[in-house]
C-alpha cells in the first residue's frame, strides 16, 4: 500500500555499510532522510551520494540523520563508495542499506511485492521507481515524500529548505509561502486566532485576508 504523509514510517531490520540497522532504534529522537537508489554504479546516484556527503554538517546541524538505500549487496556498496570518493571527492559517511532482498523497497512501496530473485540480474530501469526521498520526524511520522525520475538529480539544498520549513512550522505554528527561504516572512496558521497571534508573534502581522496573515519569521 502507498505510504502517506503523517503515517508512521515502517520499521525494518536490514544490513548496511555501517552494520545491521534496526530502523526505528537507529533513528532514535532524530529527524531522518531516507533516500533510495535503483542500482549501484549509476551516474546520477553517484553524484547524489557525493552531494549528501558534502552536506553532512548541514544535516547534522538540523538534527537530521541520513540513510541511503540501494537494492544491491553489501560488497557492491563498498566498491561503489570508493568510486564515489574518487569521483566526487567525498566518501559517504552515512549508512547505505544493502537491500538485496528488496524487503525495504517493497515495504516503502517502491517495488511491487512480487519482485524476487537475484538483484544483479535487474537493470536500473527495472528498479527505476526506487528514487524516493522520505523525510521522517522524531515521532517516526512521514512528513514529506519526493519521487524523482532516473535522469533528474535530486536538489539537496531544496531538501534542506523543506526540513527547515517543517521544523519551523512545528516550533511556531506557522506555514511557509511559495519560494520561502529561511529569514523570509511566514504565514500564521489558520488554527490560531488573531488574539493568540498578537501574543504569539510580538513583531506583529499583516492581515492580507482573514485566511492570509503574514509575520516575520520567529
Amino acid at each position: 500500500m502507498a505510504l502517506h504523509i503523517n503515517e508512521i514510517a515502517p520499521d525494518f531490520r536490514q544490513n548496511s555499510t555501517q552494520g545491521p540497522i534496526h530502523f526505528h532504534q537507529w533513528a532514535g529522537a532524530s529527524w531522518v532522510v531516507l533516500f533510495s537508489h535503483p542500482k549501484d554504479f549509476t551516474p546520477v546516484c553517484t553524484t547524489e551520494l557525493g552531494a549528501v556527503g558534502k552536506f553532512s554538517q548541514e544535516f547534522a546541524r538540523r538534527g537530521v540523520k541520513v540513510i541511503g538505500l540501494s537494492v544491491d549487496p553489501l560488497g557492491d556498496h563498498e566498491r561503489w563508495a570508493r568510486d564515489i570518493e574518487e569521483t566526487q571527492g567525498v566518501r559517504p559517511d552515512f549508512p547505505i542499506l544493502a537491500d538485496a532482498d528488496f524487503s525495504v523497497a517493497k515495504l516503502y512501496d517502491m517495488l511491487p511485492a512480487a519482485i524476487s530473485g537475484d538483484p544483479s540480474k535487474r537493470s536500473p530501469a527495472d528498479n527505476q521507481t526506487v528514487r524516493n526521498v522520505f523525510v521522517i520526524d522524531p515521532d517516526k511520522k512521514i512528513r514529506l515524500v519526493m519521487i524523482y525520475p532516473m535522469a533528474v538529480g535530486r536538489n539537496f539544498p531544496e531538501i534542506l529548505r523543506a526540513i527547515d520549513a517543517l521544523q519551523l512550522s512545528d516550533a511556531h505554528k506557522v506555514a511557509t509561502p511559495a519560494d520561502w527561504k529561511p529569514g523570509d516572512d511566514v504565514i500564521i496558521q489558520n488554527s490560531i486566532s488573531d488574539e493568540e497571534a498578537r501574543s504569539r508573534f510580538p513583531r506583529g502581522f499583516d492581515k492580507i485576508k482573514p485566511y492570509l496573515r503574514m509575520t516575520p519569521q520567529p
